[in-house]
């Protein structure tokens, strides 16, 4: 009878429907939600929820401005129309010979009126003067385009660059492949250190060091993507299947032999997608880190932007659109044959 009973305490037990929240989890989300507050508050986000809300508000006529629209508005009129020809003083241009102008290109003479500073009065004087100019009719959306051709290329040389940076520190920093565990602990915190350095910061040490343009940007761009492709190609060689290995390791072969014919097999694909990430990943970065003058066409945007020309600024942001759209299509077709 004491046997009977007992067997149906147990299966009571079993059967007992476990309560949804327990006194932990309430804590936990009262403390999660104060926690959340007093972050929204040093964040701004009322200031933030009220300033949209003026703009929703004026969007449909409750309101009549708000300063998101203002904002916003003021800087679109100045990007329309884009900037596709380029106007330049032949004062400006070294070795100018007007008998051999650039194709498509033509002369134009403006008057204008030049403020100057006469050296025996002492006082700011007004001479017109004509000046001439090199009138290109695509001369601006050429020299745009040949530095995201050069942004692009700094994209694939530093891809290139962490590749064959990442394929051996990845073999050492593989707890099942690492030469002796001290080399394994190096390895890795070598690898968080320079995926915990973003782009810009080390691309600003870098400037310094080379000096402006696309070498630093290079340099920036590998160092990083060598913290990410080392990360997950080791990760990748100790998930990568046993069996194959132990079956090549019963014939007698050595650890590098073991990588080729049992790992790469399995880990290649990854790693395809990997590098096709981080070249996709580098070619946006690349437009970032040429702000601090690390080359690329990001060093045009932002000699543009501080001169207030967002005309030049809006043709820019297009091209930097239409080449990254252009290169997903591509990297997605290259990755079906590949993977």
């Amino acid at each position: 009878m004491s046997e009977v009973t007992e067997s149906r305490q147990t299966g009571a037990e079993l059967w007992r429907v476990k309560p949804a929240f327990d006194w932990k989890t309430v804590l936990a989300v009262v403390v999660a939600f104060a926690l959340i507050s007093v972050s929204a508050h040093r964040m701004e986000l009322h200031r933030l929820s009220g300033q949209l809300g003026e703009f929703l508000q004026a969007s449909v006529g409750l309101k009549e401005s708000s300063q998101v629209g203002r904002g916003i508005g003021s800087v679109a009129k100045q990007m329309y129309p884009l900037a596709i020809a380029e106007r330049t003083p032949v004062s400006l241009i070294d070795h100018f010979d007007p008998d051999h102008l650039p194709l498509f290109s033509r002369l134009e003479t403006e008057t204008v009126e030049e403020s100057a500073l006469d050296a025996e009065t002492m006082q700011m004087t007004t001479q017109t003067v004509e000046k001439t100019y090199l009138v290109e009719p695509v001369g601006y959306l050429t020299f745009t385009l040949g530095k995201m051709l050069e942004t692009i290329e700094m994209a694939v040389w530093a891809s290139l660059f962490a590749v064959l940076l990442s394929l051996p520190l990845a073999w050492v920093a593989a707890r099942n492949f690492t030469p002796h565990p001290v080399l394994y602990r190096l390895a890795r915190s070598f690898i968080s250190f320079l995926r915990a350095v973003p782009e810009l910061i080390s691309a600003l040490f870098l400037v310094l060091a080379f000096g402006f343009g696309p070498i630093a940007g290079i340099l920036a761009l590998a160092l990083h993507s060598v913290g990410f492709l080392a990360k997950f190609f080791a990760e990748d060689i100790e998930a990568a299947d046993k069996v194959p290995q132990d079956a090549i390791r019963a014939t007698g072969a050595g650890d590098l032999a073991v990588l080729r014919l049992a790992v790469l097999p399995q880990v290649l694909p990854s790693y395809t997608a990997l590098t096709f990430y981080i070249l996709d990943r580098n070619i946006r970065m690349g437009t970032v880190i040429g702000l601090v003058g690390a080359g690329g066409i990001g060093q045009e945007l932002k000699g543009r932007y501080d001169m207030f020309q967002y005309d030049h600024v809006a043709t820019i942001l297009l091209i930097i659109f239409l080449s990254v759209l252009a290169l997903d299509a591509l990297a997605a077709r290259l990755r079906r044959k590949l993977i």
